[in-house]
């Protein structure tokens, strides 16, 4: 690093003409980053230092133009580098709560067997109900009555991965929350559509899929949140990956409700992108 305040040549011959100051730096990084826009037009450039400070200097001749392009370069700038991530501590698989209430939904089928057809009377899902007396409890009690033990065994079983996966990513009190939000909307929602022709439907898949929608809506927001540049196909990729397994596992068989596992699905994706929106950091205008 030269240690005078006389022109020092980057780049080019000798210079024969008079030299124009085309910006001052804070470091001399700064002002090599700056020279190299100028050597990028094809014309040279003299570094050298001035106090605490560094002068870039070109040549008088191309002072303007090469002024409006350093403008450019600052402009295409701000920003960047990106701020690295910053990732939530990660959390270990929760799996206690969803226990706790996979035995739960055995303990109320043991109910039903105990007293056929009473339970399922006064808490399956029943459009006529819901929106004709205003019995909106089922929405959510509907959620715990199964129709036989083939359907208990797959709900609770697929249930305790999908809430575990849910409140490990969540947090427990928050995602047992959003589940419970989103599975009681999905059958609202599928009901409504119904209404006011008769539907009758139980049991945890609404909530199960709401669980899926969760999910995927969270990392379509983690997605589009950050702000390095990305393709729109990068927005789809978590989107098609949990419509996919809608798709496998919430639209075959026999006896499936598929409008009542899609409806718990959107349900769970829309609330799974707001609440997946974090938390302002001091000082900062909240993510959009």
């Amino acid at each position: 690093m030269p240690q005078n305040d006389q022109p020092v040549e980057t780049a080019g011959d000798p210079p024969t003409e008079e030299l124009a100051e085309a910006g001052v730096y804070a470091s001399a990084s700064e002002g090599f980053d700056h020279g190299l826009v100028v050597l990028a037009m094809g014309r040279p450039y003299w570094l050298v230092p001035a106090g605490a400070r560094f002068r870039l200097l070109v040549e008088a001749r191309g002072v303007g133009e090469v002024g409006e392009e350093l403008a450019c370069y600052d402009r295409e700038s701000v920003g960047w580098p990106p701020r690295p991530h910053e990732r939530a501590p990660a959390r270990s698989f929760e799996l206690a709560t969803p226990l706790i209430w996979a035995a739960s939904v055995v303990g109320v089928y043991c109910c039903q067997c105990l007293w056929p057809g009473s339970l399922e009377d006064a808490g399956e899902l029943d459009s006529g109900a819901v929106f004709g007396r205003g019995e909106w409890w089922r929405a959510v009690t509907a959620l715990f009555l199964h129709a036989d033990v083939g359907h208990l065994v797959s709900n609770a079983l697929s249930g305790t991965f999908a809430f575990g996966a849910v409140i490990s990513t969540f947090g427990r009190a928050r995602g047992w929350i959003c589940v419970a939000v989103a599975g009681a909307a999905g059958n609202l929602a599928i009901a409504a559509l119904n209404y006011p022709g008769p539907y009758r439907s139980l049991g945890a898949s609404t909530a199960i899929f709401a669980g899926l929608g969760l999910l995927t809506g969270r990392a379509v927001r983690a997605v589009r949140r950050d702000r390095t540049p990305r393709s729109w196909r990068a927005l789809l990729a978590p989107l098609a990956a949990g419509t996919a397994l809608l798709g496998l596992y919430g639209a075959g068989g026999l006896n499936i409700d598929v409008g009542a596992h899609a409806a718990g699905f959107l349900s769970g994706l829309a609330l799974g992108f707001a609440a997946g929106m974090p938390a302002p950091r001091t000082g900062e205008p909240p993510a959009s």
